[in-house]
């Protein structure tokens, strides 16, 4: 992952001209590539065994499309697929390894820009998750395991400095609030209600259609 960014980084940074940087108009899309932290912030508890459970962290390449409805209004969509190695601490059974599982947690918000005319544009979003798991693999501690999915929301903050007419670099922060049901060894270790409640921060680069 390291090698896209710094390749696409270096192409922005090739590809930036003279020109003054322009803001966008309604029907832009700006498409972004950003390196991504996926940090969870787990906190639930199993009914039976007790203890907590906990999420590792991700990091991955993620795709993300803004479409402008004015100069200062858009909406954007972030794509990306994470992996995660899930476990029960503290148990009265001791650590337990669940496996591991991926989520695919798309994230629409809409997002408001202070300052669409200048060189940097910092920007504040809020909207909706709908997080996918799938390919889950056991781990050596149970038989089965499964995973909810479920509607969350998020809040946002970011910045874009433009580099010229198309081209931008981009940081950006994600909270997102999101629980899911676990449920191991037809329902012997269930940790209902498991917040997993990610920080995602990004940077990228930009390109603007």
């Amino acid at each position: 992952m390291r090698s896209i960014i710094t390749g696409v980084l270096a192409l922005a940074l090739a590809g930036a001209a003279a020109a003054p940087a322009a803001a966008a108009e309604p029907g832009d899309i700006l498409m972004r590539l950003r390196g991504i932290g996926f940090m969870t912030d787990t906190d639930g508890t199993t009914d039976a065994l007790g203890g907590r459970a906990s999420t590792s962290d991700d990091y991955v390449p993620e795709l993300d499309f803004t479409y402008f409805f004015t100069k200062s209004i858009s909406a954007e969509l972030i794509l990306a697929t994470t992996k995660h190695r899930v476990s029960v601490r503290d148990s009265t059974s001791g650590n337990l390894d669940l496996g591991t599982v991926r989520a695919l947690p798309p994230v629409l918000t809409l997002q408001y820009h202070f300052n669409p005319d200048g060189t940097w544009n910092p920007y504040v979003g809020a909207g909706v998750n709908y997080t996918i798991t799938y390919a889950d693999k056991k781990g050596p501690s149970v038989n089965r395991v499964s995973y909810s999915d479920e509607f969350g929301y998020a809040f946002q903050a970011g910045v874009d400095y433009k580099l010229n007419d198309k081209w931008s670099l981009n940081f950006d922060v994600k909270k997102v609030f999101v629980s899911t049901d676990i449920k191991a060894n037809g329902g012997a270790i269930n940790a209902k209600g498991t917040d997993l409640d990610p920080w995602v921060v990004g940077i990228g680069v930009g390109y603007k259609f």
